[in-house]
């Protein structure tokens, strides 16, 4: 014969007893949050142990960093070279170079100077009559050499105080914007490997020990904080009516100093049991609905996952 679930079998018996209608019995049940890192590697530090009471922020694991640490300090020399690249672009040419070029001109300049001067030697003495015509062709082209000479440094000097081409510079800041998604990406992982407690509560499990290897997504520490601990209880069909969320209701349990108070959070929407009979207004009494309550997290205190506990309803309409 299968074995009816143990929740039933104390709705049975609840309604066996002289409980009033708005009685039901139930259990405390917990949220864990389970405290994972998404990469994997060696625990080498564990700062929890079990039943230990952990406020938020505080330390939870390590595993191992050095490979996380390379990769960061490779992203980090990245991007410093992608900086250093783009900066060289938007400038123009070293002091050095620089100075060369406005050497060269000066040279040309003077050059041109002594040119336009023979020139005009070279037209007074022709016509003086002291050489021929020809002579002039030859000064004019000395002239023209040079001014030409001066117009291409002038051009070079204007050239080297120019940044890189508007092309390669935007290459260089996408270049730069990779290497910095590179180094947070880095970053990110090597926080990851560095687990810290998310909310208040008490350490419920340990899974892993110091030394041992780590799957990627496996949990390591277990938490329950107060908030997390619900109540669930079960109604029969012909009561669901009555119920709404917030509705108040009223714990007790062996040990509890008081009783404690809750709020409806969830209202099943389809029955958790039916009886193995066709379906009849005879038989619909055995359907139950599981209903969830929460209460504050300065009672929920009293409470531990699974205990037994008898529930009743402050206001049935």
């Amino acid at each position: 014969m299968k074995t009816l679930p143990a929740w039933i079998v104390l709705l049975a018996l609840a309604g066996c007893g002289d409980k009033p209608a708005d009685y039901f019995p139930g259990y405390a049940e917990a949220e864990y949050v389970r405290l994972a890192t998404p990469i994997a590697g060696t625990l080498t530090r564990l700062h929890v142990q079990r039943g230990d009471q952990v406020k938020t922020n505080a330390p939870a694991f390590v595993l191992e960093q050095d490979g996380e640490r390379a990769a960061r300090e490779e992203a980090a020399s990245r991007v410093q070279r992608a900086q250093a690249q783009l900066a060289n672009l938007k400038k123009g040419r070293r002091p050095e170079e620089l100075a060369a070029v406005r050497a060269q001109l000066a040279q040309a300049e003077a050059a041109l100077t002594l040119s336009h001067s023979n020139l005009a030697r070279q037209k007074q003495l022709v016509e003086d009559k002291f050489i021929a015509p020809s002579r002039m062709d030859e000064a004019r082209g000395a002239v023209d050499r040079d001014q030409a000479r001066v117009n291409e440094l002038r051009a070079q000097l204007r050239v080297a105080n120019l940044a890189a081409r508007p092309d390669e510079i935007a290459a260089a800041e996408q270049e730069l914007k990779a290497a910095q998604a590179q180094l947070a990406q880095a970053e990110w992982k090597l926080a990851q490997k560095t687990q810290n407690i998310p909310v208040a509560g008490s350490v419920t499990d340990v899974l892993y020990r110091e030394g041992e290897f780590v799957q990627a997504g496996s949990p390591v520490v277990s938490v329950l904080p107060p908030q997390n601990i619900k109540l669930r209880f079960f109604v029969p069909e012909k009561q669901m009516a009555a119920l709404r969320l917030g509705q108040d209701v009223v714990v007790a349990c062996d040990g509890c100093k008081s009783s404690i108070s809750a709020k409806v959070s969830y209202l099943s929407s389809a029955p958790e049991y039916t009886s193995p009979l066709i379906y009849s207004k005879e038989n619909r009494a055995a359907l139950v609905f599981m209903i969830e309550a929460r209460p504050a997290p300065e009672q929920a205190v009293q409470l531990h996952p699974g205990q037994p506990v008898e529930i009743r309803l402050a206001q049935v309409r």
